[in-house]
């Protein structure tokens, strides 16, 4: 079986915590899979945030998620904290994508992952251009 490779940007600068809650956990009492997608948009919320911006306003435009890779490396468990960071890159005319790296508290790389994200207008219900103002901050972080 072929596994997914992710080359993740070498400057990742943008960074949270994030505990995880016993209700994040599945059967296996570990880290549910879906709970890091819960994680990652929450990273990305914050990252737009630090410019007052949100998926919903993101320099004048929406986003979307068209894609997501996501690779485990290790478990996570209840009392873990996560720090993950994230940054964006590959820029095309209407996407870019959002690398995301989680490590716990031990240094231990848990997960990395990525996001496809498309640029929309909602009330068009259709893509748009990626905003040059975004690309001109992400870029600098």
């Amino acid at each position: 079986m072929a596994r997914i490779k992710l080359v993740l940007p070498e400057n990742i600068s943008y960074k949270i915590q994030i505990p995880v809650r016993i209700s994040d956990l599945n059967y296996g009492n570990h880290l549910a899979n879906h709970v890091y997608l819960e994680y990652m948009q929450e990273a990305r919320m914050q990252y737009f945030a630090q410019w007052n911006w949100s998926e919903k306003n993101l320099a004048g435009v929406g986003v979307i998620m068209g894609d997501v890779a996501v690779v485990y490396k290790a478990e996570c468990f209840y009392g873990d904290v996560l720090s993950i960071a994230v940054t964006a890159a590959e820029f095309g005319a209407r996407s870019f994508d959002l690398y995301y790296k989680m490590i716990n508290q031990q240094d231990v790389l848990v997960c990395e992952a990525k996001t496809g994200m498309v640029c929309f207008d909602y009330s068009k219900r259709e893509t748009v251009a990626v905003p040059s103002e975004f690309i001109a901050l992400a870029s600098l972080s």
